[in-house]
C-alpha cells in the first residue's frame, strides 16, 4: 500500500512523535492512503509554522505483513467504536498505546466539531454518528510504535512548491 505524509520538510526517517496537541488516535506518527489528505496537511503544517516549504514524503506500507505481526485495530468508518476511541485520546486517555497502528477515518474541521458537540452532550452518540457518516471521511494511518514504523519504507518525496 502507498501511504503518503505532508509536512514541511522531506521525512525520510520517520519517528513516532510527541504531542501536547490531544490527537484522534494517540501520539505517533501519521500518515494517509490519501494523496489529497496528505497534500492538505503539509498546506496547513506551513501555514501554521509560517513557511513556505511543503514536501510530500512518500511511503510503502506492508499492511498485510504487518497485520500477521502487530496489534493493529482498523477502523473502516465512523462508527460508535470509532467516536469512542477518538473522544478518548482527545480526552488524554490514551487508549492507542495498546496498538502498534490504529487505521480509520480522519477528524477534519467538520467531524471534529461533531465529537466536540458529542462531548459536550450536545448531540447524543446516535445524532453524531448520523452527521459522521454524512460525509465522505479521508482516512489517516497512526504509527504508534518504533516496532510498527518498520512496515514503513520511504519511497521518494516531492517537493509540492517546486510541482505547482
Amino acid at each position: 500500500m502507498i501511504i503518503y505524509h505532508g509536512s514541511t520538510i522531506p521525512v525520510e526517517a520517520p519517528r513516532i512523535m510527541n504531542s501536547v496537541r490531544k490527537l484522534d488516535f494517540g501520539e505517533g506518527f501519521y500518515t494517509t492512503s490519501s494523496r489529497e489528505q496528505a497534500v492538505t496537511w503539509a498546506e496547513i503544517v506551513a501555514t501554521r509554522r509560517e513557511t513556505f516549504t511543503q514536501f510530500l514524503s512518500i511511503y510503502h506500507f506492508d499492511y498485510d505483513k504487518a497485520q500477521k505481526e502487530l496489534d493493529i485495530i482498523h477502523f473502516t468508518e465512523p462508527d460508535e467504536a470509532w467516536l469512542d476511541f477518538v473522544c478518548m485520546n482527545r480526552s488524554g486517555r490514551t487508549v492507542a498505546q495498546s496498538y502498534d497502528i490504529v487505521l480509520g477515518p480522519v477528524a477534519n474541521d467538520k467531524v471534529y466539531r461533531v465529537v466536540q458537540f458529542y462531548e459536550n452532550g450536545v448531540y447524543d452518540k446516535g445524532e453524531a454518528i448520523r452527521r459522521l457518516k454524512a460525509d465522505a471521511l479521508f482516512n489517516q494511518i497512526l504509527f504508534h510504535t518504533e516496532k510498527s514504523l518498520k512496515y514503513c519504507h520511504f519511497t521518494r518525496h516531492e517537493d509540492l512548491k517546486a510541482v505547482k
